[in-house]
């Protein structure tokens, strides 16, 4: 009887040893695709935005922590340059107040403090609502090239429903909204601070 009972629980402790070891390998095995997979998606956003560049963009990349939209992070920079000199930085930065919580994005942003645009990296969006900021669901978030802190004016950087100029999308407005504070945020920040033109 008891070599019996010794006997199952040697095979249930083999087979859950077995469990917890494939699923920890399938886990690791996914998050390294789902890193590489919004690795490449960076770089074909990198390359929506700025073009004429003739510096390695992505080995250039720097680092600078800094409180930005209400929440202290580590935003990623990289400077696009010509002849050696920068003429553009894209920023990685997090916007934690979508609808479902964190957007990560990509603002460019010449030296001239006018935007080159924005793109979406990762986000948790409501699919057929708030994924509209998504450009193979729609065009929407490509307005904002060529905007700066002058063009709107301060008053006119929000969504039409509070008092600004861009349109939400029909049955979702907190989506749309985040897009637009995120954007003004971060031009805000190149600015004031000048922070974006300090590459390492």
């Amino acid at each position: 009887m008891i070599k019996a009972i010794l006997k199952s629980g040697l095979l249930l402790l083999s087979f859950t040893m077995v469990s917890v070891f494939f699923v920890s390998w399938t886990q690791n095995s996914n998050q390294t695709q789902i890193k590489y997979n919004e690795d490449q998606l960076l770089i074909q956003r990198l390359s929506e935005l700025v073009a004429g560049y003739d510096n390695d963009i992505l080995q250039e990349k720097y680092h600078q922590t800094l409180t930005l939209h209400g929440l202290y992070q580590t935003i990623g920079i990289y400077p696009a340059k010509r002849n050696g000199k920068v003429f553009a930085y894209l920023v990685e930065h997090i916007y934690p107040n979508g609808y479902n919580g964190d957007i990560r994005l990509l603002t460019g942003i010449t030296i001239e403090q006018k935007l080159l645009g924005v793109r979406v990296v990762t986000h948790k969006e409501t699919p057929g609502l708030g994924d509209k900021i998504e450009t193979r669901k729609s065009d929407w978030i490509k307005q904002f090239a060529g905007l700066s802190l002058a063009s709107p004016s301060q008053k006119d950087w929000k969504v039409r429903r509070d008092g600004g100029v861009f349109e939400a999308f029909t049955g979702a407005t907190i989506t749309p909204r985040a897009i637009v504070t995120a954007s003004y945020q971060v031009l805000e920040l190149f600015s004031k601070q000048g922070l974006l033109g300090q590459t390492k």
